[in-house]
C-alpha cells in the first residue's frame, strides 16, 4: 500500500505555480485528490488567503491565525465529492493515490487549549476522523504515512516515532498550544515510542481510543478510554465493505487466468478446438467466477463462522460448498466426473488463495501468522491448481 509521495508541507492548496510562503506556513502544491475527477473544485475565493494560479481544497473551510502562522480549518463533513471519491477508493481505484498533505489543520474553533489529534494521511482515515468528532474543536496533525492508514503505517514504521517528532516540530505546534501534549490512535501504539516522542520533542504522547467515534466521549472523560474503547472489533458491515477492494486486486489475475482456462479449455482429440474452447471455458469461467466470490466476498462476510483459525481453510470450506452447489450445473458442460472434478478443485483452491489473501485486511492474526500460514499454504494450492489443470485436459479426451 505504499506510495512514493513527496511531503506537500501541510499545504491546503493545490494548482500550478511555485511554492509561496506565508510566514511559517509553506504554500506548495499540493498532489492530494482534494480536486479530483471524482467531484467538483471547490475554487470559491477566501481573499485573505488565495493565491494566484492555486486553488483551495474542497475540505478546507477558512484559515486561523496561529502564533506558527495561518492554519487551514477543515469541514466536519465530507462533501459528495469527498463520498464519491471514498466509493472509488473502495473499489480500489486510486487507492494509492488517496492522500491529503501531511501536516497541521484545525476543526471546529481551535485554541491553545484545545487538543492535538495525531492521524495518518490516506485520506479515508482523514476523512473518517474529521466526520466522527461531533461538536469537538481540535487540532489535527497529519502524519506523512504514504497514503497509508493509521495501523498499516505503525505495522510499516511510517506511522512512527521520527515522524511524529518531525511534525511536531515542523507545524511549530509549541507556539500553537499551551500544553505538552499530543493524541495518538491505540492503533498506531506499534509505530510510536512515548518515551522517545517526549524526549525528543517535549510533548507527551496519550494513546486514544480504537474508534474515532469514541473520540468525543474519551475527551470529556479526561482523556481517559474504558475497556470497550481498548477493544478492537471486526463486525460484519466492516467486513463487507472491504470485499470490493479485494475484488477489485485480483481482477488483473482472474483476466489472465481466465484465458488461460480458454486455451486449456480448447485442448482435445483434435490438438485444439475454437469451438470446445469457448464451450468448455465458459464452463470452467464458472468455476472461476465461484471461486472468487467464495474467497472475496463470502468468506470475509462469514468469516467468525466458519471453522478454523487458518484463513486458507476457511477458504478451502467455503468454496468446497460453494463448488458443490455449481457442480449440477456444469456437470453436463464439464465431460463427465474428472472434469467436474478438475473444476471443483480448482475453484476450491481460487476459494483459499483469496481467503489468505484477506489476512492483511483483519485483526484476527498478525504479520507472523500470516508469513507462517503462506508458507504453509502456497505450495498446497500451487499442486491444486496443476492437478485440476491436467484432470481438465485428461477429461477432454
Amino acid at each position: 500500500m505504499e506510495n512514493k509521495a513527496n511531503d506537500q508541507g501541510g499545504s491546503p492548496f493545490q494548482g500550478k505555480g511555485p511554492g509561496l510562503s506565508t510566514g511559517n506556513v509553506q504554500i506548495l502544491p499540493a498532489m492530494q485528490m482534494s480536486g479530483s475527477a471524482f467531484g467538483p473544485e471547490d475554487t470559491r475565493p477566501l481573499a485573505a488567503h488565495d493565491r494566484p494560479g492555486y486553488v483551495l481544497c474542497r475540505y478546507v473551510d477558512h484559515f486561523i491565525d496561529t502564533g506558527a502562522g495561518p492554519v487551514p480549518v477543515v469541514r466536519r463533513e465530507p462533501d459528495r465529492g469527498d463520498r464519491l471519491s471514498t466509493i472509488a477508493v473502495r473499489c480500489g481505484i486510486r487507492r494509492h493515490r488517496y492522500m491529503v498533505s501531511p501536516g497541521l489543520y484545525g476543526i471546529g474553533t481551535p485554541d491553545a487549549s484545545s487538543e492535538v489529534l495525531v492521524t495518518a494521511n490516506f485520506k479515508l482515515t482523514f476523512d473518517h476522523l474529521r466526520s466522527s468528532l461531533g461538536s469537538v474543536s481540535a487540532w489535527i496533525l497529519v502524519l506523512d504515512t504514504r497514503g497509508v492508514n493509521v495501523w498499516c503505517a505503525a505495522g510499516k514504521k511510517t506511522f512512527s516515532t521520527r515522524e511524529l517528532v518531525n511534525r511536531i516540530q515542523e507545524s511549530f505546534l509549541e507556539k500553537v498550544v499551551a500544553h505538552k501534549r499530543v493524541i495518538v490512535p491505540q492503533l498506531g501504539a506499534t509505530g510510536v515510542s512515548a518515551r522517545q516522542v517526549e524526549k525528543l520533542s517535549g510533548f507527551r504522547v496519550v494513546y486514544g481510543p480504537v474508534r474515532a467515534c469514541d473520540i468525543p466521549v474519551f475527551l470529556t472523560s479526561g482523556r481517559k478510554a474504558d475497556k470497550a474503547m481498548r477493544q478492537v472489533t471486526f463486525p460484519l458491515f466492516e467486513r463487507f465493505v472491504l470485499t470490493p477492494v479485494e475484488l477489485h486486486g485480483a481482477l488483473k489475475m482472474a483476466g489472465i487466468t481466465a484465458l488461460v482456462l480458454f486455451v486449456l479449455s480448447g485442448i482435445g482429440p483434435g490438438i485444439f478446438s475454437f469451438h470446445a474452447a469457448w464451450e468448455r471455458g465458459l464452463v470452467s469461467l464458472a468455476a472461476l467466477v465461484t471461486g472468487l466470490i467464495s474467497g472475496a466476498v463470502l468468506t470475509p462476510v462469514l468469516l467468525p463462522y466458519i471453522p478454523s483459525k487458518k484463513f486458507a481453510f476457511k477458504g478451502i470450506v467455503m468454496g468446497g460448498l460453494c463448488a458443490l452447489l455449481l457442480v449440477p450445473m456444469i456437470f453436463k458442460g464439464a465431460g463427465g466426473m474428472t472434469g467436474a472434478a478438475a473444476l471443483v478443485i480448482f475453484s476450491i483452491m481460487v476459494s483459499s488463495h483469496l481467503a489468505m489473501n484477506f489476512t492483511g485486511a483483519t485483526p484476527f492474526t498478525s504479520p507472523s501468522g500470516v508469513e507462517k500460514e503462506m508458507k504453509q499454504s502456497l505450495p498446497i494450492h500451487l499442486a491444486g491448481v496443476l492437478v485440476s489443470a491436467g484432470l481438465w485436459v485428461y477429461s477432454a479426451f
